[in-house]
């Protein structure tokens, strides 16, 4: 029994000690290619925030459509311009259906993994990670990933540097740091279940939702909201996705807010929503697993 209780606490370090920053310290100069050095001037930014955007958009316009016979009540709060843009995409992917005949006649709907490939050419999903006692892992299921591709999303409640997070932390691994102390708390378990969930039905406007819940459970609608397990690299797995936060702007789409994996603490409207992507360092194959760094260094 001494003995169990030993290796699950051992496993339990393994797992958590890169993200323990006596380690860290210490560890530097033994480790060095679990850190990813980028100028001062470019930040964290490997792509541009108009191609992260531009990304989200094709992504989440492809699974509106998609839901499309489940979007009657959004469709009736929308703009005219906005319906229009929706009919000529709808138009595009099926010549011979109107818009408004669309939800009657689908009979079959993809899913969102599909239509993940079918809209960037590659697909993610969560698996038994490669490492050792390293629980799950994010695996490219199919296609590929080009290099600078944004390849996942960082799921979570987030909390300003002044927010309580204390309970929310205890033995929980999923908590990202921002370079400016923004927390993202990507736990889908417990406490951090709980607000999460609290959160979003807070801010729900009639039939908008502002933020997507579904990655708390076995049936993702975004199916890029699964970067909080991607695991760290290491000497002998070398990273092949970084981080890059990305703060959703003012005009972002109201009806496609719903598959953001990403919700604020506060109510306070003042701050945009920050979301954390992943991007690919390099062309990713069908079957690799991703890995980044957890730190990004800014020299």
């Amino acid at each position: 029994m001494p003995g169990r209780l030993l290796r699950g606490l051992w496993q339990r370090w393994r797992r958590y000690k890169y993200r323990f920053v006596p380690w860290i310290a210490l560890n530097l100069n033994h480790n060095p290619r679990t850190l990813r050095y980028v100028p001062e001037e470019s930040k964290d930014k490997v792509i541009s925030d108009e191609d992260v955007l531009g990304t989200l958009l094709k992504v989440f316009q492809a699974l509106f459509i998609n839901d499309f016979n489940k979007q009657s009540d959004i469709l009736t709060m929308l703009p005219e311009t906005v319906k229009s843009k929706y009919h000529n995409l709808l138009s595009v992917q099926h010549p011979r259906v109107k818009l408004l005949e669309y939800r009657h006649q689908q009979q079959n709907t993809f899913k969102p993994e599909e239509i993940l490939y079918k809209t960037l050419g590659f697909s993610v999903a969560l698996s038994t990670s490669s490492l050792i006692s390293a629980g799950k892992g994010v695996f490219v299921t199919r296609g590929l990933v080009p290099k600078g591709a944004v390849v996942s999303m960082y799921p979570g409640t987030v909390y300003q540097k002044y927010e309580p997070i204390f309970f929310q932390s205890i033995g929980n691994p999923f908590i990202f740091r921002c370079l400016d102390g923004v927390l993202i708390d990507g736990n889908d378990k417990g406490i951090s279940k709980v607000v999460y969930r609290s959160c979003n039905g807070r801010d729900r406007l009639g039939p908008f939702k502002m933020s997507d819940s579904t990655w708390l459970t076995s049936e993702i609608c975004n199916p890029l909201a699964v970067g909080q397990y991607v695991n760290n690299c290491s000497n002998d797995r070398a990273a092949n996705v970084c981080y890059q936060e990305f703060d959703v702007p003012a005009v972002f789409p109201i009806e496609l807010k719903q598959y953001l994996p990403n919700i604020a603490y506060s109510c306070d409207k003042q701050s945009p929503l920050r979301c954390v992507i992943l991007v690919a360092l390099r062309d990713i194959k069908q079957g690799e697993e991703l890995f980044s760094n957890y730190y990004t260094i800014v020299s």
